[in-house]
């Protein structure tokens, strides 16, 4: 790590040295923990209640798709039997999990109850250092799919305001209000999650930095364990897309980000992962931040490419890790009907995973 390299050679501001710096540390100490047989383990639910103005990801809004839901989980329940075969069959340990999407908690509490069943009778989780589930969208949340999330060994959730302002959330396209968020809050924490993520969103429609700041001290408040700072990136699958009058400026993004950053590390926040995205508001960075010991592994795992991910679900993607520094991706088809009709697609791509990991390890 060269802080004189980063500001010497490439220009690198003194604020964004010492993020990169302290994220690059964070993810050297995950990497010196990991084992050559260690892997991670995603699954996608690519179902939320309404689709945000800004999402650009493979998901579809449960008023238009609910009849795809139960097929989908069915298809996804056969992919998971098949991949745990694979896992046994490799000698691979599974050392973070992360089901995201889409919106997890989406799905009904019978059926979280249902895929977390099998998902645990058909893999070994049993050295899974962190098992985390997307639960974003406060709408979706009850105390009955929490206490499903919990019995099953879940212990890391997402609760993910992305503001704090009514307003902000209604241009957004979240039909839910913001005092359901520290409602979902405390009720997580009643039922004894003890590593929470809340995610915010620097830039969206409608919000000034004074609104911003009012809502990362309102999250922050809560003292979650993680909080996301997302820059808005907008992409071209996005309906803000059309619209990009509506957003806030350079500047004022760049007010937003810069108060965040010096905002949390008061709070006692540390910077663990960093990235950018194509179109981002001011060429600003996604930054997660953490207590002191609280990083998201499979953020660092994923982002840092560290080791190989076995991604289940319409629009997910394997990772294969290779010797060599070498990279092989394979993607699922995006869409739930797409994945729906070909999954003999997706077992072919799961075949061909197989034999790059087994190859890797000889």
């Amino acid at each position: 790590l060269q802080p004189r390299l980063l500001r010497d050679t490439y220009c690198v501001s003194q604020t964004r040295r010492e993020l990169c710096i302290e994220a690059a540390q964070a993810g050297l100490k995950a990497k010196a923990e990991l084992h050559p047989e260690d892997i991670s383990l995603y699954i996608g639910i690519p179902f939320c209640p309404t689709r945000c103005a800004y999402c650009s990801f493979v998901s579809q809004a449960v008023e238009k798709s609910f009849g795809l839901m139960e097929p989908y989980l069915e298809v996804l329940l056969g992919e998971i039997t098949r991949a745990a075969q694979m896992v046994e069959d490799l000698g691979l340990h599974i050392k973070s999990f992360y089901m995201g999407g889409g919106t997890p908690t989406t799905l009904t509490a019978s059926q979280l109850n249902r895929l977390l069943d099998v998902l645990g009778r058909s893999l070994d989780l049993s050295g899974c250092l962190e098992y985390t589930v997307e639960a974003g969208r406060p709408d979706t949340i009850t105390q009955e799919k929490l206490q499903v999330l919990a019995r099953h060994g879940v212990g890391r959730v997402s609760i993910n305001p992305q503001s704090m302002d009514d307003r902000v959330l209604a241009l957004c396209g979240r039909r839910h209000k913001a005092i359901q968020i520290p409602e979902s809050y405390r009720m997580a924490r009643q039922v004894g999650f003890s590593a929470i993520n809340m995610d915010l969103i620097a830039g969206l429609p409608g919000d000034t930095p004074a609104g911003f700041r009012a809502s990362l001290e309102a999250v922050a408040a809560l003292e979650p364990e993680n909080i996301t700072v997302h820059t808005l990136a907008l992409k071209k699958g996005a309906d803000l897309y059309q619209h990009p009058e509506r957003l806030p400026g350079t500047g004022a993004v760049g007010e937003m980000v810069g108060f965040s950053q010096d905002y949390l590390r008061q709070q006692g926040y540390e910077p663990y992962y960093l990235y950018r995205q194509k179109y981002m508001s001011g060429s600003f960075e996604n930054v997660g931040w953490c207590k002191p010991g609280k990083a998201c592994l499979y953020n660092i795992y994923m982002m840092e490419e560290l080791h190989s991910i076995v991604a289940l679900g319409a629009g997910a993607t394997s990772k294969a890790n290779l010797p060599g520094g070498r990279l092989e991706r394979f993607a699922n088809p995006k869409f739930p009907q797409q994945y729906l009709e070909r999954l003999d697609h997706v077992i072919a791509e799961k075949q061909r995973l197989v034999q790059l990991l087994r190859q890797g390890k000889e």
